[in-house]
């Protein structure tokens, strides 16, 4: 199901009230302290303005936030519908959904299986979660065997591998790190 109600909107600045408020301040505090004035952060907050990207900065800094994330909360929000992947790779089944920032898989084997291919991934955390079944991971300096319940999350750039102790269903979660300077 879609809403397409107003496509036209790709912005939504009333999240400016909701940052001003938390942190207790007037619109006039955060004219103050941006150089904006109040008219136009009232129009903002109530989405009946486009700002520009020297506000968007300005504004940013007044809640202690690099301009990107202001933008990227001020994004309207509008879900991501998206189909599963399958595919197998030494012994594993895998049903995969992919977004920008993360990949979200299931993956079931039988014992004995055995996956190594650190190479697939991007600079991401990795988070593994048995649901069923038992699981060894092998990282550089350490090893870890995981059962039913039991979750394990690193740094997915290292070289790492999944030996399947008793059949079992995983849920593999990577996660991509921010980059932040």
């Amino acid at each position: 199901m879609t809403d397409k109600s107003d496509e036209s909107q790709m912005f939504d600045f009333g999240v400016l009230r909701e940052l001003r408020k938390r942190q207790g301040l007037t619109i006039s505090h955060v004219s103050a302290k941006s150089g904006i004035s109040p008219a136009v952060i009232s129009k903002l907050e109530r989405n009946q303005s486009n700002a520009e990207l020297e506000t968007i900065f300005r504004l940013s800094r007044v809640f202690g936030m690099n301009t990107a994330d202001l933008i990227t909360l001020s994004e309207s929000r509008a879900a991501h519908h998206k189909s599963e992947s399958n595919y197998s790779h030494d012994g594993f089944s895998f049903r995969r959904v992919s977004y920008g920032n993360m990949r979200c898989i299931f993956a079931s084997a039988r014992a004995g299986s055995r996956l190594s291919t650190p190479e697939i991934h991007r600079d991401d955390y990795e988070l593994c979660w048995v649901l069923d079944g038992r699981v060894a991971i092998q990282l550089p300096n350490e090893s870890h065997e995981l059962s039913k319940g039991d979750a394990l999350q690193f740094d997915a750039i290292q070289l790492h591998s999944y030996e399947v102790i008793e059949d079992c269903k995983l849920i593999i979660v990577h996660q991509t790190k921010q980059k932040r300077f």
